[in-house]
């Protein structure tokens, strides 16, 4: 199967109602360039799971300008002040979880692991409607597992194969969300040839990605 497509056809893979991950943290690491053509697709009511949803008008913060977001689930909302404002305006629906619980849930439905328990969160308002299960005198909240329709992820590099390496922080959510997703999409800076890639140097191995676009939007482009 050919797996390196045109974001366009990428694009059209995501249909309206489905859970996304995307990768990033802030924009650093962000699919730029997957978030740009589905602002062009008439694709809405998306599940996004993202640390973040990007700054104001940028990043998956223009999906949400354009009303294509439905629920936001991650951690660190308050960089984008829309988020605010539509959560308020109740267009949004928010579900906040704590940064490693995050990034653990994610792990979990990778591996297949419906969940676990952490103390995190015990006790506070992130914890209401979510099971709470003693052990030895010790409160933990159960974290369920999660999963997606659809990750759009970044990489540094990628070889016919699909085959990922990263470059620095952009090794954030995205490797794990290559795991928990049925459909996998990775953009990249680069796509060489299967081989030329040093083994030691590939953190996503090609079994868990379904196709390769070329990014063309940069950070500021």
């Amino acid at each position: 199967m050919e797996k390196w497509i045109s974001p366009s056809r990428a694009a059209s893979m995501i249909r309206t109602g489905d859970t996304v991950m995307v990768g990033g943290f802030g924009l650093v690491g962000t699919p730029l360039t997957m978030i740009q053509e589905l602002e062009s697709t008439d694709v809405h009511d998306l599940t996004i799971i993202s640390n973040n949803l990007g700054d104001q008008n940028k990043g998956l913060g223009k999906l949400l300008a354009d009303g294509k977001v439905k629920k936001a689930i991650g951690s660190y909302f308050t960089g984008n002040p829309d988020v605010g404002a539509f959560y308020h305006a109740q267009r949004l629906q928010v579900e906040l979880i704590p940064q490693g619980s995050l990034s653990e849930a994610i792990r979990a439905g990778g591996a297949g692991i419906g969940g676990f328990l952490t103390k995190t969160a015990v006790g506070t308002a992130l914890a209401e409607g979510k099971p709470i299960i003693e052990i030895d005198g010790e409160e933990y909240l159960l974290q369920k597992a999660l999963h997606a329709d659809v990750a759009i992820i970044r990489a540094h590099k990628a070889d016919t194969l699909g085959n990922l390496t990263y470059y620095k922080t952009a090794r954030n959510f995205n490797p794990m969300m290559a795991t928990a997703a049925k459909l996998v999409i990775a953009e990249v800076d680069e796509i060489v040839e299967a081989g030329e890639l040093d083994p030691e140097q590939i953190i996503t191995p090609h079994l868990f990605v379904d196709y390769i676009v070329r990014a063309e939007v940069k950070i500021g482009g």
